[in-house]
This record gives structure tokens, sequence and C-alpha cells, in this order.
């Protein structure tokens, strides 16, 4: 098991829960919503607060990611899947919630699990300019593997 990796979190809200992962090997940790909030059927859309403000260490960064069961059960996900928080970002981790219920209205209640963050490691990249790329092309992209 790697080790793990400490990354300070201010509270901002003392009455919500610190974001943990519902069983011990998940890859997300659930953020709560710090707001009652009704977004309407077909795509309404708003910017719900967390309750939590993150500093994620340099050569790492945070993930925002859609909760399967809402998208399944009430058609919710995030407009910028994933939504990416970089190490310098310090303040209130922030979801854009989409409701694409085409006749539903969902109501978010303060302290609902409502997305999760995934911290993982990045690269740090460095460009090669080449004249030619080697002749690994699988054919195409978008749907051209043929499944």
């Amino acid at each position: 098991m790697a080790a793990s990796l400490v990354v300070p979190i201010r509270l901002l809200d003392p009455g919500l829960a610190l974001p943990v992962k519902a069983h011990e090997h998940d890859a997300g940790l659930d953020l709560h919503a710090r707001v009652d909030a009704v977004l309407s059927a077909r795509g309404g859309r708003m910017l719900v607060p967390t309750g939590v403000a993150v500093a994620i260490p340099l050569g790492y960064m945070g993930m925002v990611v859609p909760r399967s069961g809402l998208a399944l059960k009430h058609g919710l996900s995030l407009v910028n899947s994933p939504g990416i928080i970089d190490s310098a970002y310090r303040g209130e981790l922030q979801v854009i919630m989409i409701n694409h219920d085409p006749e539903h209205d969902y109501h978010v209640r303060r302290g609902d699990r409502i997305a999760q963050l995934i911290v993982q490691a990045i690269a740090n990249v460095e460009w090669s300019p080449v004249a030619e790329l080697d002749d690994n092309d699988r054919g195409g992209g978008f749907g051209h593997s043929g499944r």
C-alpha cells in the first residue's frame, strides 16, 4: 500500500464533515454541499460550495468528478468534469452541478455528497519537437477502434 499524502485542509463550515472515502481503497473523497440548492430540470446548473479549502502539494492536482449514483438516479453531472484544482489554489472548493433530467428538479440539501475529489500526481512535461512521430498510430480516435 502506498504511503499517505498529507494535504492541509481548512474546514470553512464546522457543521460539515471532512471529505472522506466511502471505502478504504476508493480513489475519490466525497465532497459535501455547504448550502441547499435547487437544480431545475432540463439543464439547471449552479455553483455549489463545499465548505472546504485545500492546499494540494506541488507535483499534485485535484480533480473534482461526478458521483455515479447521482448521475444514474437523477441525471446530475458536473459542467466542467473533471474540474481541475491546481496546487496554488487556496479558495473554497466549489462544484458546478447540472441537472440533465428532462422532467424533475433536483433538491440539493446541505451536507449531501455532491461530487468526489481525487488527488493525483502530475508529470512535469518537457516537449521534444520531432519531424515525425513513431508509426504506432492506432487508426484514429473518437470511436475508430471498431468497438
